[in-house]
């Protein structure tokens, strides 16, 4: 064996040891700004509004939580191995999976450092003002991040033309009030809740301004909403959405003191589709969703 046959043999070697170069990128995630690696092919994800962003995107998704919730993720939901719940992840399926990375959120926030210890871990929880800026903030994210900038930038302006025709439909029509029925239990959220971006990002007027701005809402009375007295109700029906039995939104509001409102008077009640707003609140599929029931029911009024 020649010595130009072992300096072939040698710089081959060394090829074969060198690890690939990878390009990282810099993205805003809740807790900051993060570095990732580009191009992540096994991708666990944790949080609803992501898997449907990253769906509406194409990416495969090799693992998500289980129950999922809405109906459009069904389909994915069959291909697509669950990793435990929403609250608590399945350390060990995640752990066997060799995920190059692991996308947390919203509900599985909380478990972001024990996510970090099995795979790069981002958190893309969606919260507080801002709400639209934040989901274009995640949505180019992860076009970044998953070679998706075109797709990325294509949804950006459908989403954006969208809440344009929204705001067009709600204007001039009044102001509204945005409730959450949990059974008998009514709580109002404000301009700043998770629901709030109805106000902020459509220029909807609050029927009531400073409501508190918890992540359950402010608990109110009927008569509350009574001397509220809303152009509309924008109801959410959270046993609905978590598929639990028990008084339906529309039984709960069916009373005396709301019928003094103006919005049941002349059937300005909107019942929205409520897994897809609190469930995967953020997700620009639930959120297209969500506008276009806005854009029917107040188109309907002239």
């Amino acid at each position: 064996m020649n010595k130009y046959f072992l300096s072939f043999l040698l710089c081959v070697s060394l090829a074969l040891c060198k690890p690939a170069l990878t390009e990282e990128v810099s993205i805003d995630t809740y807790r900051g700004s993060a570095t990732v690696e580009k191009g992540a092919k096994a991708i666990a994800v944790l949080d609803i509004a992501a898997v449907d962003t990253l769906d509406a995107l194409g990416i495969d998704i090799a693992g998500m939580p289980t129950p999922h919730y809405v109906d459009y993720l069904a389909t994915l939901a069959k291909e697509t191995k669950s990793v435990g719940s929403l609250f608590e992840p399945d350390f060990e399926k995640l752990a066997n999976m060799e995920l190059d990375l692991i996308v947390a959120g919203g509900r599985s926030s909380r478990q972001y450092e024990q996510l970090s210890e099995v795979a790069p871990t981002i958190d893309m929880t969606i919260w507080g003002e801002d709400h639209l800026g934040q989901v274009l903030a995640r949505l180019s994210a992860y076009g970044k991040i998953l070679n998706k900038e075109d797709a990325a930038a294509a949804l950006r302006g459908e989403l954006l033309a969208k809440v344009e025709l929204a705001k067009n439909t709600i204007a001039g029509k009044g102001n509204g009030l945005i409730v959450m029925a949990n059974g008998p239990k009514v709580s109002a959220f404000g301009k700043g809740s998770r629901f709030g971006w109805l106000h902020a990002a459509l220029d909807l007027p609050e029927a009531v301004e400073g409501v508190d701005e918890q992540t359950h809402g402010e608990v109110v009375s009927f008569e509350f909403i009574a001397d509220a007295n809303p152009d509309w109700l924008i109801v959410i029906d959270r046993a609905a959405a978590i598929g639990q039995s028990g008084d339906t939104a529309s039984e709960t509001l069916n009373n005396a003191l709301v019928q003094t409102t103006n919005a049941w008077k002349n059937k300005n009640l909107v019942y929205l589709n409520s897994a897809n707003i609190y469930i995967a609140g953020g997700g620009i599929q639930s959120m297209n969703q969500t506008l276009d029931e806005v854009i029917v029911a107040f188109g309907a009024k002239n």
